[in-house]
This record gives C-alpha cells, structure tokens and sequence, in this order.
C-alpha cells in the first residue's frame, strides 16, 4: 500500500486537561489508527479509555510498540526524557508547546529525530487560529509589531514563566512573520501571585528593522489575545479570541481592493490616496484538529509540520533569552 494511504498509528502519551482532547480527535480520524494512550495517573487513562473506546497501555514501552507516531501531552519538565524515548525507538514525535525547557534539551531531541530520520512538530496551535488565515493573501513585511497576551490566573500553567506559558505563542507567530534574526531585546517582568515571573513585557528589534512589543500577563481581569501589525500602506489587527481580522490598507485611487466594506479619499500634497477596509471571512475549523492532522499527514510524508522541531526550538530560544534579561533586571 501506497504510504499516504496507509493509516497511521499513533498513541498519546498524557490525557490530562489537553490531552484528552487529543484522543478525541485521533480517535475519530479517519487517516489514523488511534492504537492507545498511556498516563502514569491510571485511574485518568481509564477515564479516558472508557469514553473514548481506545486502548491503555500500562507503560510508555509497550505504547510505543504498537504505535508509528505519538504526541506528548505531559508537564514541560518531562517532554526531553519522554521525547527522547520515543525518538529513540524510532517514533514521529508531536510535542506541545514548549518544545522543551532549555534549548540545550531541544538540541539533542533534534540530533536525535534527525539520527533515527523521525520528525518533530511542536504544539503552537496559535500559529493555525483560523484568524491569521486571511494574511495569506497580502504581502506582510512589518515595520512595527504590537502583541498583547493577557489571561486571569489559572494553577494550570504555573509550573512555568509567564513567557513560556504565554508569550512562547507569539514568539513563534512573531518569529513566522519577521522571518529575520533578532539583532537586540529588552525586557522587563515581575512576580506577583506566584514564584515565577507572572507579568513580562519585550521589546525585540530584528536585523531588518522590525521592531516588536510584546506583552503578557496571567493576572489580568480579562482574556486579551491581539496583535497589531504595522507596515506600509498597511496596518492589521488581529483578535485572536474572537476570530476578527482587519486590515486597512492605503492605495491610489484607480488600484483594487480585495473586498473593501468602505474606502475614504484623502488628499495630502499633490497625491490622492484612498484607505481601504477591509474584513476578510475567517473560515471556521478546529486548530488542534488542524494540528493533529497536518502531523499525521507529515508523517505520511503528504505534508510538512506547520511548526517543525527547529521552529519550536527557535521560539523557545528566544523566550528563554527574554526570560533570563527578565531576571536579571530584578537581581
């Protein structure tokens, strides 16, 4: 059988609050062989083998006998020892964010899926939000970038810095969209509800001029996820929670406009310009149905990750550099 047409096995490894929803969508692809799942909580794993009809396995080695490809869905400090494994026995390996919790870590998990010829695809499911869909279709060079990232405080999480639990999405969509190495950075952050740092604002500017501003917070009253994109003759603004994207862009008067809701002449000089407005449809799907998806197809070798095991140790790289300036501003 053709191999994009073969089914591939794949086996979970962590059912907790995220990991569930994994099984959910493995379990009802048609692409794919869900063979089982394993949680060192059994009690959990038969929860979710139960509602779900798919198999629990009693240890990590005996999962990965049966399976092509697994995703890790466990705690940060355990995605090396559990990736390792999984890359030495030969397993594609999905990985949510981040990638690991040092950059030494993610390293030698990319030594080792290159070694065994197995891919990595890291979990920024941000990067699939049905509201960046529309960017495609315009030529993005920013000049300014402004993200925010704000959230009331949630236990799940803490076991890391706010920028590896929060900022660590926009770093990755930031790094997609520059596509440019970072010449210099400020940072700043404090502590408030617990031991790490909960609040944490960046300026990062790029090698080619971009100049980026990011801030997040897991202590705010409310949910927050936008971002702001500035270039010229354009400006974008994206709220990822609601699904809105807008965009304005300028252009002279005779140039055509994708679906403009209304335009507005203004004059300036001896020029005529006209700003446009548009807002594009977003098309509705599930972003971690998405995800789990374009990772099984990779592995058919009919794709390629959305975000491979380079960009999540690229992302986490630099969330770890704005993190170290953060704590050495405090000391």
């Amino acid at each position: 059988m053709n191999k994009r047409n073969k089914k591939v096995s794949v086996g979970i490894v962590g059912v907790g609050h995220l990991g569930k929803h994994h099984v959910k969508h493995l379990a009802a692809m048609d692409n794919v062989e869900c063979v089982g799942l394993y949680d060192i909580d059994e009690a959990r794993a038969t929860v979710i083998s139960d509602k779900y009809n798919v198999k629990s396995y009693d240890s990590l080695e005996a999962l990965l006998s049966d399976c092509d490809a697994v995703t890790i869905v466990t705690p940060t400090d355990t995605h090396f020892n559990v990736a390792s494994d999984c890359l030495t026995a030969g397993k594609h390996v999905f990985i949510e964010k981040p990638i690991t919790k040092s950059v030494a870590e993610a390293e030698q998990l990319l030594t080792l899926a290159n070694t065994n010829e197995v891919l990595i695809q890291v979990g920024h499911i941000e990067r699939l939000n049905p509201a960046l869909v529309p960017l495609k279709n315009y030529s993005i060079s920013p000049k300014y970038i402004e993200i925010q990232r704000l959230a009331p405080y949630d236990v799940r999480g803490t076991d890391v810095p706010v920028v590896l639990d929060k900022m660590i999405h926009d770093i990755d969509i930031l790094l997609f969209l520059v596509n440019s190495e970072v010449e210099s950075i400020d940072a700043n952050g404090i502590s408030i509800l617990t031991d790490s740092i909960d609040i944490a604002n960046a300026r990062i500017r790029f090698k080619n001029g971009t100049i980026a501003n990011l801030t997040s917070s897991r202590v705010a009253q409310d949910h927050v996820r936008k971002t702001k994109i500035f270039q010229q003759n354009l400006y974008i603004t994206i709220d990822f929670l609601l699904g809105l994207t807008e965009i304005y862009r300028v252009l002279d008067p005779e140039e055509p406009d994708l679906d403009s809701i209304q335009d507005v002449q203004f004059h300036y000089g001896d020029k005529t310009k006209k700003i446009v407005y548009e807002k594009p449809d977003i098309p509705s799907f599930d972003a971690l149905k998405a995800e789990l998806n374009n990772f099984t197809n990779s592995v058919k070798g009919s794709a390629t990750p959305i975000v491979d095991g380079q960009a999540g140790k690229n992302a986490l790289e630099l969330a770890s550099n704005i993190h170290d300036l953060i704590l050495e501003d405090l000391h």
